[in-house]
């Protein structure tokens, strides 16, 4: 019986793509595109653990809450940290999707595919499970980040010819060659976004004695964040508090200040696609020195971050179309493409 009901609910639910990230949430509906990009942040009471805003509403509240709010991430590193939010947040947003105006809102029964780093262990991979089905999901698939994002930037990944993808995420930086719709070799890294504004909250307190929030140090690092010198430098005027004081203090910091301190988080990725190269079988490796390395998530806008990898690996490297977009565009085309979603796919309960 459940089956049939399953069944036919799913006629009136919208199959989903969902880049569950550990900076931002990307959904797109089948058939009508990307519908939500919000910050996958919830804000709940810290006693009752009641949610009390998720998404771009939660994020305002960073930095701003009063001591029984709290703002929380509930995935971190790329994977789920806190099950309960987790839960919160996609059910929130798998209902967001089947709202009707005027109407009592359905039980969703939506197929999902969800992108997932590439070292997820099984209890990690189960959580992420657990919620997409506990949100309201008739079928669950979980993809390997790079393999989403290599198809949504196009990537021939079913031929017999060597691609290479760097997806650097907020809390992963995922590389991987792919031939034949399989990773042949990859790495996952801490040294991604959130990585990034660490360092920048390090150097500022490190150097002037200021204390920054994230949001400062994500405005920074999009701002004047840089992997090589540019012609004009930039400067910016940043408001903290003085740890010697205990006072609001303004300094000015400049985007030479910025890369210095952006440079271990940035050596780090460098150095890890060096070695994934070094680990490709020869014939690939010839196909990923003519075709090139394609670089996508948000913090592939990092200026001159193509280049400075293109001068040490000796390979011409390019950004994805849409480097935000890549891995639920990949969901996308999964869910229009049947036979090779059975074929790479790495969970399916």
């Amino acid at each position: 019986m459940i089956p049939i009901i399953d069944h036919i609910l799913g006629k009136f639910s919208l199959d989903l793509g969902i880049d569950l990230g550990t900076a931002n949430t990307l959904v797109y509906v089948r058939g009508k595109g990307i519908v939500i990009r919000e910050p996958s942040i919830v804000a709940q009471n810290r006693k009752t653990k009641k949610v009390l805003a998720i998404g771009t509403e939660a994020k305002r509240m960073v930095g701003r809450t009063p001591k029984n709010i709290e703002a929380v991430r509930p995935l971190k590193d790329g994977v789920v940290c806190d099950f309960d939010t987790t839960l919160a947040m996609m059910s929130h947003f798998v209902r967001k999707v089947h709202e009707k105006p005027g109407r009592n809102i359905s039980i969703p029964r939506p197929k999902i595919i969800i992108g997932v780093p590439t070292q997820i262990s099984e209890v990690e991979r189960r959580a992420v499970l657990d919620a997409a089905y506990a949100s309201g999901a008739r079928e669950v698939y979980l993809i390997e980040e790079p393999m989403a994002a290599a198809i949504g930037a196009g990537l021939p990944v079913s031929e017999p010819v060597g691609s290479m993808i760097v997806d650097i995420g907020g809390g992963t930086c995922e590389i991987a060659v792919i031939s034949l719709g399989g990773i042949v070799v990859g790495k996952s890294l801490k040294a991604a976004g959130d990585a990034m504004e660490r360092e920048i909250i390090n150097y500022v307190r490190s150097r002037w004695g200021l204390l920054i929030g994230e949001k400062t140090a994500e405005e920074l690092k999009m701002l004047l964040g840089s992997a090589i010198p540019i012609s004009i430098e930039k400067e910016m005027v940043v408001r903290g508090r003085d740890l010697e004081k205990g006072l609001p203090k303004s300094i000015k910091v400049t985007s030479v200040q910025i890369r210095e301190a952006l440079a271990p988080a940035v050596s780090t990725i460098v150095s890890a696609i060096k070695e994934i190269v070094e680990d490709t079988p020869p014939e690939l490796a010839s196909d990923i020195a003519e075709r090139g390395i394609i670089l996508c998530g948000g913090g592939s806008l990092i200026w001159g971050l193509p280049k400075l990898i293109s001068q040490e690996t000796k390979m011409p490297v390019a950004l994805a179309d849409e480097p935000l977009n890549c891995v639920v565009s990949g969901c996308a085309e999964l869910l229009e493409n049947p036979a090779l979603l059975k074929k790479v796919a790495i969970t399916k309960i």
